[in-house]
């Protein structure tokens, strides 16, 4: 019995990842399914697919972070990736085109489109990594050593924002005292002067 293709994919519209499972060719497919970024990393360390269909806007950790891990790991990248958006320029806008080592696929789109950025996709994996598509690629010796976890980096990133917005409205508030003292003693003056009038 032929061992069935495992294709994984990752897509936080449930109605996208049915319409690809729908379209693919009849054949010996078992397809997993992950609603977000967190959830599809994860079954990418716990099994090991023949193809992976990637969104690049995803909930809790992007499209564009799992993008990154999978081009940063070396057993990763050497499966066939096809990415999938409803505007290709939030694609572009981070990946410059041609798109060498992966198959990029706009949304919505037709069973013989998905069929041929399949087939696209699976002639790209075969080619020879000769250079670096991502920032993280550089540490690529790193990587392997060390599993580099991007739900951290995300977490990391989210928080060090946080800090800077909260370190930014934290000056904006001492700025506003600094200012409330002359005005307080402006209105002082005017009280005593108004005072004195009044006498």
């Amino acid at each position: 019995m032929a061992q069935k293709q495992k294709i994984l994919v990752i897509d936080d519209s449930r109605v996208i990842r049915m319409r690809v499972r729908d379209m693919l060719p009849k054949g010996n497919f078992e397809v997993l399914e992950a609603k977000d970024g967190q959830e599809g990393l994860s079954l990418l360390r716990q099994e090991s697919f023949n193809l992976i269909m990637l969104d690049f806007l995803l909930p809790k950790i992007s499209g564009w972070d799992v993008f990154q891990h999978i081009q940063s790991n070396q057993k990763l990248q050497t499966i066939p990736l096809v990415l999938m958006s409803g505007r290709k320029e939030e694609v572009t806008d981070k990946i410059t085109e041609p798109f060498k080592y992966f198959e990029f696929i706009e949304k919505p789109f037709e069973q013989k489109e998905l069929v041929y950025a399949i087939k696209s996709a699976m002639k790209k994996a075969k080619e020879p990594r000769l250079e670096n598509i991502s920032p993280q690629s550089e540490n690529k010796e790193q990587d392997q050593s060390v599993d580099r976890n991007p739900e951290s980096t995300v977490e990391i990133e989210y928080l060090n924002q946080k800090i800077a917005q909260m370190q930014a409205e934290i000056n904006e508030l001492k700025k506003q005292v600094a200012q409330i003292e002359p005005l307080k003693q402006q209105v002082v003056k005017i009280f005593n002067f108004v005072k004195q009038k009044v006498k």
